[in-house]
């Protein structure tokens, strides 16, 4: 999120963060899908959007405005939490919608938390997009924006319902709509990021010739959680194509001690 969008979301994050501290999972969810629906509202209706971060309306205006429109048709808190986002000054209508659509995602792993299923829900996410990153015909067909989006949740229910937790499952229905205006892979990828960040971790993609153990998974997390100075999620991807060594990549670090990339370099030396 960019510093002024943190800046203007941050009332409204405050204040949900407030609520979650009391509220029940079932609540928070209910409060999640009714911020979900707003965000898909703002979406669909360009003329709100505009209307809720008109700088010439007065922040109170703007409030009164969201009450108008969304008042009786979802709950008070979910009502108030908009209210909060529609006050401070946003660099573009869109901004506004992405800010909503972030809400509703915190407050599903927020349900996810009081819930005691964070942490199976970043493992479930991950592991979702690492099936179908490699299966392409299953990505093509779930990343397809041409498609309809229920035909896809459809596909995706097939697959997930009844075998990953509902925050999962909702978390890949929104990937599917391209959360933030990402393509598909990369709205899972950022999702999997923020599940990690509502553990106060940083996750960490790492790419093996072979599987790690446990006990090599827990050594290079605790490695890494020293040198960044918080935990850290370790995600591992299996591709014998690296032919040994490891590639880890947090954030915009990228550590690739591979062979291939040694073999590479060495070509590279030899050709000049």
């Amino acid at each position: 999120m960019e510093a002024g969008m943190r800046e203007s979301y941050g009332p409204a994050a405050d204040r949900l963060a407030a609520y979650a501290t009391g509220a029940s999972a079932e609540s928070l969810a209910t409060l999640a899908d009714q911020l979900l629906a707003i965000a898909a509202l703002l979406g669909r209706e360009p003329r709100l959007r505009r209307a809720l971060t008109d700088p010439a309306r007065g922040a109170d205006d703007r409030a009164e405005l969201a009450r108008n429109v969304l008042g009786g048709k979802v709950e008070d808190e979910a009502l108030g939490l908009i209210e909060e986002l529609v006050r401070p000054r946003w660099s573009s209508p869109g901004a506004l919608r992405d800010a909503a659509e972030r809400l509703g995602v915190d407050a599903l792993l927020a349900s996810a938390e009081r819930a005691g299923e964070l942490g199976e829900v970043e493992d479930e996410l991950f592991r979702f997009a690492q099936v179908t990153d490699g299966a392409p015909q299953l990505a093509g067909a779930l990343g397809d924006a041409g498609a309809p989006v229920g035909q896809r949740a459809a596909l995706v229910g097939y697959l997930l319902d009844g075998k990953a937790r509902g925050v999962t499952v909702a978390l890949v229905r929104l990937a599917l709509a391209g959360f933030g205006g990402r393509s598909f892979s990369a709205s899972l990828a950022r999702l999997v990021e923020l599940t990690a960040e509502a553990r106060d971790r940083t996750v960490a993609y790492v790419t093996s010739a072979i599987p790690l153990t446990e006990d090599e998974e827990a050594r290079l997390g605790g490695a890494l959680a020293q040198r960044y100075g918080r935990q850290v999620s370790v995600r591992v991807t299996v591709d014998p194509e690296i032919l040994g060594g490891l590639s880890v990549q947090i954030g915009s670090d990228l550590y690739d001690g591979t062979v291939l990339r040694r073999l590479l370099e060495a070509r590279t030396a030899l050709t000049k």
